[in-house]
């Protein structure tokens, strides 16, 4: 199984060979999960917005890790092959099949949806859709890269961290600490592009360096502090949750001592980060259904274990089939 799951993984193109990103990425859609699923700690805390918030800032940094090498068709044809095919499938059953949705359902919900724009205002989401505005983000700005590339070639790259600093400093300006909108969120995936240009680039060896004395305690120091910038009441230190995010996953790439400690390599993450996608995007639809409701708590949380049998079994099954097929045939199709 753990050759399957490499395959996939190096098929996707989401880590290549560094497997670390792969552990990351199980990371993140477990946080995901647990802050959307799981009761973490009394309501008042609100540990579970935090951890979602945590899963989703590493999720974006790894997103914006891709364009490392960039080759503009190929990269838009598999990302939107990679994305396209099972969001477009849960819209359609998610919008047809939610009860006590379907008559709040327009033509312009569906249209904002198919075509990534629901994450605009009036923001065109619903209960089982909410979700998909990370998608609607991921896509724009994947446009907005090729783009970019397409005018400038690859030096337009090099206009990403600019355009990182230029979001956060109008995130400050605008005092907006979290949002879903994309000129108040994109430098999340924007410093996960500015990660890959110093991988990538000439002074690699001088990160190297200076990652070299990066320890465990300063490690856990910076991930409370990025903690804090997920919670609500963080305040301004929001303002450096994209680059908290991205100097922890720097650390695990330039110092593999960090990276050994955290155990990101074990099957557990690896497999959890093959589905993730489809763990991210099914996992509202089950919590709306049966498998995720309750008159009261302990009827509602008694079915968690149900709940999470059947994502896993679904994910694993839209994973290794009906996304195989699309991410093959892209593959065919940049040859």
């Amino acid at each position: 199984m753990s050759q399957v799951v490499r395959g996939f993984l190096d098929g996707v193109g989401t880590s290549g060979h560094l497997s670390v990103l792969d552990g990351w990425r199980g990371l993140s859609i477990l946080s995901v999960l647990a802050g959307h699923l799981l009761p973490l700690g009394p309501k008042n805390l609100l540990l579970n917005e935090a951890f979602a918030r945590l899963g989703m800032v590493f999720f974006f940094i790894l997103s914006g890790f891709l364009i490392k090498k960039p080759q503009v068709y190929p990269f838009v044809i598999r990302r939107f092959f990679r994305i396209v095919p099972l969001a477009w499938l849960y819209i359609i059953i998610a919008l047809l099949f939610t009860s006590g949705e379907l008559d709040t359902v327009s033509f312009d919900t569906y249209l904002a949806q198919l075509f990534f724009y629901a994450n605009y205002p009036p923001f065109y989401l619903t209960d089982t859709t909410a979700h998909l505005w990370s998608l609607c983000m991921e896509m724009q700005f994947y446009v907005g890269v090729a783009l970019l590339v397409i005018l400038f070639k690859k030096q337009g790259l090099y206009l990403l961290p600019i355009f990182c600093v230029g979001i956060t400093l109008f995130r400050f300006y605008s005092e907006i600490h979290i949002s879903i909108t994309t000129y108040f969120r994109v430098d999340e995936i924007l410093a996960g592009c500015c990660l890959a240009l110093v991988y990538e680039g000439r002074n690699k060896e001088y990160f190297l360096g200076l990652f070299r004395h990066f320890n465990r305690t300063l490690f856990f120091l910076l991930l409370l502090m990025l903690f804090l910038s997920c919670h609500s009441i963080g305040g301004w230190v929001a303002y450096f949750r994209p680059y908290l995010a991205a100097l922890l996953i720097g650390a695990t790439l330039f110092n593999s001592s960090v990276a050994s400690s955290l155990q990101l390599n074990n099957k557990i993450l690896l497999y959890c980060a093959a589905i993730s996608y489809s763990l991210y995007v099914l996992h509202p639809l089950l919590a709306h259904s049966w498998l995720g409701i309750g008159d009261d708590p302990i009827e509602k949380y008694s079915k968690r274990v149900l709940l999470f049998s059947a994502l896993f079994v679904l994910s694993h099954l839209s994973t290794f089939y009906y996304e195989k097929y699309w991410i093959t045939l892209a593959k065919r199709l940049t040859c």
